[in-house]
């Protein structure tokens, strides 16, 4: 019984052994692709990391830019804020000075007006004593004029003033010396007739000589400033009357004294 037990399990094991070599061998099979596939998805999840890595870096560089890029417009901001508030200040400053400005311009003006109106109420006031067709006063375009007559001044054709008109203009340079604010122009004016004399060529070289005459009046005999008067002789070319008639002509033999206000003040300011 016993021997032929042991040929039997001799023969088991002898047929066993191919199976168990086979089993083994698909099992190492399966392992191996299954280690494969495992190190194929590991190689994946390795490059989607680094694709992750990768793109995290580039969104930190992208936040870094930004705020920078913040960082900045928030400079700039608050420079153009700085700007605008300095701009505001500036135009607020200068509406401020536009408005001191144009008061000081208005009182300038204001008391120069003044100055003339006083000025002309006074000439009036001291030649009141003389006729209108021998002098006349009268304000044009910010000035006084006070035209005297030829017949108040000189005799036809001749310079040399009378002595009715030497007290006019004494009157008159009074008045002047107590007014320090203004200009004063004589202008010599003839009628169209014309002269020729062994003094004068013609009637501007007279108008001239008169003017001349009747600054050194004002100034040497009655001691108006010097440098605030000019003599001008303007011949017949500004009448203010016809020529065509001894009335209208008589009108046009004339010499102008010219008043202004002094305008050095107003200039500075203008030019500011």
């Amino acid at each position: 019984m016993k021997k032929t037990v042991l040929p039997l399990l001799l023969l088991s094991l002898i047929f066993s052994l191919p199976f168990t070599s086979c089993v083994s061998k698909k099992k190492f099979s399966a392992s191996e692709a299954k280690v494969n596939k495992l190190q194929g998805d590991s190689l994946k999840t390795h490059n989607l990391l680094n694709e992750c890595n990768l793109q995290v870096k580039e969104l930190k560089n992208e936040k870094a830019s930004l705020q920078v890029d913040k960082a900045s417009l928030e400079n700039e901001n608050a420079m153009g804020q700085d700007n605008l508030k300095m701009l505001a200040d500036k135009s607020k400053l200068t509406i401020e000075d536009q408005a001191m400005r144009l008061k000081k311009l208005e009182n300038i003006i204001q008391s120069q007006r003044d100055l003339m109106n006083n000025l002309k109420n006074s000439i009036s006031e001291a030649l009141v004593n003389y006729e209108s067709d021998e002098l006349s006063i009268y304000q044009k375009d910010g000035n006084i004029y006070v035209s005297l007559q030829e017949k108040l001044l000189f005799k036809s054709g001749s310079d040399v003033v009378d002595p009715k008109g030497k007290e006019a203009l004494k009157t008159l340079a009074q008045v002047l010396n107590t007014t320090k604010d203004i200009n004063v122009v004589i202008e010599g004016h003839t009628d169209n007739v014309p002269i020729k004399t062994n003094l004068f060529k013609d009637n501007w070289d007279l108008s001239t000589a008169r003017a001349t005459t009747i600054v050194r009046i004002l100034t040497v005999d009655n001691g108006f400033d010097e440098t605030r008067i000019t003599a001008s002789g303007r011949g017949q070319f500004h009448p203010v009357q016809t020529n065509e008639t001894e009335a209208g002509r008589a009108g046009n033999r004339r010499t102008e004294v010219i008043l202004s206000p002094k305008l050095e003040e107003l200039y500075k300011l203008l030019n500011q």
